[in-house]
């Protein structure tokens, strides 16, 4: 299987365990010139950017380390840029979640990463 292939296998497979947590899924593969957001969910009143890591090659257990600070910056002001368009969003709580696909076995890591200010 190729990686693009992989990729939106696992972002499938990932969405439905986010919609089967109780979050609801606003916005699939927002993108915009900054960079891209796998999934956008709202889980109560918290607004979550959601990155979908799917790997074969590694254990699960190596995963954490996929998400390099410069891609983190990416996705960060992807997200500032998707709450200044959506601002019916901007005053809620926000959060930057991981969800590792792999080998059989889904992963969701809440509060992966913080904004740095």
């Amino acid at each position: 299987m190729d990686n693009t292939t992989r990729g939106k296998k696992g972002e499938e497979q990932a969405a439905a365990a986010i919609e089967n947590a109780g979050m609801k899924i606003i916005v699939k593969n927002y993108r915009q010139k900054f960079g891209e957001i796998d999934i956008i969910a709202l889980d109560d009143e918290t607004i979550v950017f959601i990155e979908v890591k799917a790997w074969s090659a590694f254990g699960m257990e190596n995963l954490q380390y996929s998400l390099n600070a410069r891609k983190q910056q990416k996705i960060i002001k992807t997200a500032k840029y998707f709450l200044f368009e959506n601002r019916k969003y901007s005053n809620m709580a926000i959060r930057f979640d991981v969800v590792f696909v792999g080998n059989n076995a889904i992963k969701h890591l809440a509060s992966a990463f913080m904004e740095s200010v």
